[in-house]
């Protein structure tokens, strides 16, 4: 318990966007950070266990802050922080997909929600306990090296395939426009000159 308190109180003495308006809310309220920290942690998760609208604080939780974090890391020059965000942002899309085929299961176990949250949190928990480079490093890249052989060569048959398809479209559409071109004809209409006209209505 003492190593998670550690962890928490070097997180508040970091400086990033959350530690930096908790620090604005200690000034106004004279309340201290790791207090209001707390308290913060402690409402989300109860909302995360009994709110309304879990899904989407969830979402908002696991996206918000790893896509500011992201182009912070973009902006930067150093090109390890690119590195720890390109794999988070790795590991959720995976996580997406396992998510959406498993939905409708998982939706019914109790406490899903606060669950995910934890999972997305360790995710992108700072420092050498990284959950994204750890399931990288021991799931994804493993599995990736053993089968991105055959991986590269399905995409790159598929992508041929939906060219020489795209093309035939191309093509069939292209002639049916040169053969209902073919069966319109323009319609001629001669036109009187003006002088005769009028000499008719006299």
């Amino acid at each position: 318990m003492d190593g998670l308190r550690q962890r928490f109180e070097h997180f508040l003495e970091q400086r990033n966007f959350i530690t930096e308006a908790l620090g604005a809310l200690e000034v106004r309220t004279g309340v201290e950070k790791r207090y209001l920290a707390a308290g913060a942690v402690t409402v989300l998760s109860l909302y995360l266990l009994f709110g309304y609208g879990a899904p989407l604080l969830c979402n908002v939780i696991g996206f918000v802050y790893p896509a500011y974090a992201s182009i912070k890391a973009i902006e930067s020059p150093s090109k390890e922080d690119d590195t720890v965000w390109l794999t988070y942002w790795v590991v959720y899309a995976l996580f997406g997909l396992v998510e959406f085929f498993s939905d409708l299961l998982l939706f019914w176990f109790p406490f899903y929600y606060a669950g995910k949250c934890v999972f997305l949190l360790f995710c992108m928990t700072p420092g050498p306990w990284n959950g994204a480079l750890l399931l990288y490093h021991r799931v994804v890249r493993p599995l990736f090296l053993k089968h991105h052989v055959a991986l590269d060569n399905a995409v790159s048959h598929l992508g041929g395939r939906a060219l020489d398809a795209a093309a035939g479209i191309t093509r069939d559409v292209l002639q049916a426009l040169a053969r209902g071109r073919a069966f319109v004809t323009p319609a001629v209409v001669e036109l009187e000159p003006p002088a005769a006209l009028e000499a008719d209505r006299m």
